[in-house]
């Protein structure tokens, strides 16, 4: 799946959450999208098989993968990956017109890119990871101050050692037009996934052909636009059924399937459980 995500991470004075992530969790499987936050991903066991707009990167132990903003990003896992996810707005380090502005504005800009792979090293940087994350898993009682401290003490080290390119260096990902055309498809299915879509549909608002189309989502995602649509209501389906009390038919219904059977068999075949006991045991 791909789709504008527009949930609020962390609270809105605090804007900064951790995921941890293993094969029991509803988004294992890291569906394609994109946000206006940076995201940091550090991986603990098995491999992570990453697309960034069009970098692809396989992560291991350690490993640690930055999203820099406005980034398509999916992910995919092996069965025995376990992986964190620390996603923040950058405004927490903000603080009215301080020394460090200038920078977090031009990540912001997309003037400045962090660097996206990391293989761990044992290194300044891989310590400073490894305090932000303890710090926001443990969440002592002055937890807010180690993770501003730590997010300050991270970009240092990036600055320090250069851990970032300019715009020169990133103008070609960002002239890229293909990614702009995806954004487009992606949010118009996040704004219809409940309605009835056409391939043609689809195509249309990437203002391609349906044929080109085809290839070019799967070239993109790895998935043909059938299945990322059918994988995106049911993802939608299952936060209706873990956030709601709505009954299962009409979770279907809302969700742009017009028939129950092939819902649930759906369902299952995506999340290993039915409808009714993916609710019932809040896996």
């Amino acid at each position: 799946m791909i789709y504008n995500e527009l949930k609020q991470h962390g609270t809105v004075d605090f804007p900064i959450e951790l995921y941890e992530i293993d094969k029991n969790h509803t988004r294992f499987e890291m569906a394609s999208h994109w946000h206006t936050e940076l995201e940091i991903i550090k991986i603990y066991t098995g491999k992570l098989n990453i697309k960034l707009n069009n970098h692809e990167y396989t992560a291991c132990k350690n490993d640690v993968v930055f999203v820099n903003p406005e980034t398509v990003h999916g992910a995919y896992p092996s069965d025995d990956c376990r992986y964190d996810c620390i996603v923040l707005n950058l405004g927490l380090l903000e603080i009215a017109e301080n020394s460090c502005h200038f920078f977090i504005e031009s990540i912001l800009n997309r003037e400045y890119s962090v660097l996206e792979f990391h293989k761990y090293t044992r290194s300044e940087f891989d310590n400073a990871i490894e305090n932000l994350f303890y710090a926001m898993k443990h969440k002592s009682s002055g937890y807010k101050f180690t993770v501003i401290g730590a997010l300050y003490r991270l970009f240092g080290i990036i600055i320090d050692s250069h851990i970032y390119t300019s715009s020169a260096n990133t103008a070609l990902i960002n002239s890229d037009k293909n990614v702009p055309k995806l954004k487009n498809v992606l949010s118009f299915i996040r704004n219809n996934y409940d309605k009835q879509i056409t391939l043609d549909d689809m195509a249309i608002s990437a203002g391609m052909s349906p044929k080109y189309f085809c290839y070019f989502f799967k070239e993109m995602t790895r998935k043909t636009p059938v299945e990322y649509l059918t994988a995106y209501r049911i993802e939608k389906a299952s936060r209706k059924l873990l956030n709601s009390d709505i009954s299962v038919t009409d979770i279907a219904y809302s969700c742009g399937f017009n028939d129950l059977s092939y819902f649930i068999k759906t369902f299952k075949n995506l999340k290993g459980i039915t409808p009714a006991k993916f609710r019932k045991y809040d896996v």
